[in-house]
């Protein structure tokens, strides 16, 4: 009869459950439970499998630059690093509130971590977050305009909780992708939130967006009451391959 429990709830994809059940049987523990703490236990065990697969589901389609964690960030003296703040950005209250979070600082200098950590740990919370290099997004939504998908593309984006923008202003943006960055970022202001990453210091991004008009516009939405992360100190690649270990 167990076999064939086992079985039924395997079909019926009740996999917490199966794995608690069979679990069960295979350690004899002695006890007795009422039939309550039973249904409870396996209920529990359910609730748990689901939630977890949720959460790898959300991490698989963010599709991060790095397998990060907030645990896992060295806040070393002269980085410039708040751990105080990044403790406040993890209870995720910024989503919430579609707030903007910009980190800036040389190159290796641990900016996109620090995104992908604050993205894994809001996947972990329970909100959806989408990842994207700046120039490779912009060459997508250049090619989804000619299939017809842009719109579709978008949408997906819009629907995210968190939208991180890495690498930012890597390259200065041209008439199209400076009318799609408008696009992103007037669809998002109010609605939800955002985390970018740039070698270059916020007072150039004018220059790298280009057009007074559309610039405004854009940083306007972005800049005003952003969170502001300035990384200093070198290269933590330079600090890895130095001491063979990963520095974030």
């Amino acid at each position: 009869m167990n076999e064939a429990t086992l079985d039924k709830m395997r079909k019926m994809k009740l996999l917490g459950m199966y794995r608690a059940f069979k679990t069960d049987l295979n350690t004899d523990t002695g006890e007795t439970y009422t039939p309550d703490e039973i249904v409870t236990h396996l209920i529990d065990a359910e609730w748990d499998e689901r939630q977890q697969r949720n959460i790898e589901h959300k991490i698989k389609n963010a599709r991060f630059r790095y397998r990060a964690a907030l645990e896992d960030l060295h806040y070393d003296k002269g980085r410039n690093i708040d751990k105080n703040q990044i403790m406040r950005f993890a209870d995720c209250s910024f989503i919430d509130k579609a707030e903007c979070i910009l980190i800036t600082g040389s190159t290796g200098i641990g900016k996109s971590y620090i995104a992908s950590a604050l993205g894994y740990h809001a996947c972990s919370m329970g909100y959806k977050a989408v990842y994207y290099n700046v120039p490779k997004l912009f060459t997508k939504l250049k090619m989804s305009k000619a299939d017809g998908s842009y719109l579709k593309e978008l949408s997906r984006i819009e629907r995210q909780h968190l939208l991180i923008l890495d690498d930012f202003g890597i390259q200065p943006f041209d008439p199209p992708s400076r009318l799609a960055l408008m696009e992103l970022i007037e669809d998002r202001h109010g609605k939800g939130a955002l985390i970018v990453t740039s070698q270059v210091p916020v007072n150039k991004w004018y220059d790298i967006i280009g057009e007074k008009t559309i610039a405004d516009a854009i940083l306007d939405r972005i800049i005003h009451n952003a969170h502001r992360l300035e990384l200093k100190g070198e290269s933590m690649r330079k600090k890895r391959t130095d001491s063979n270990e990963l520095v974030n």
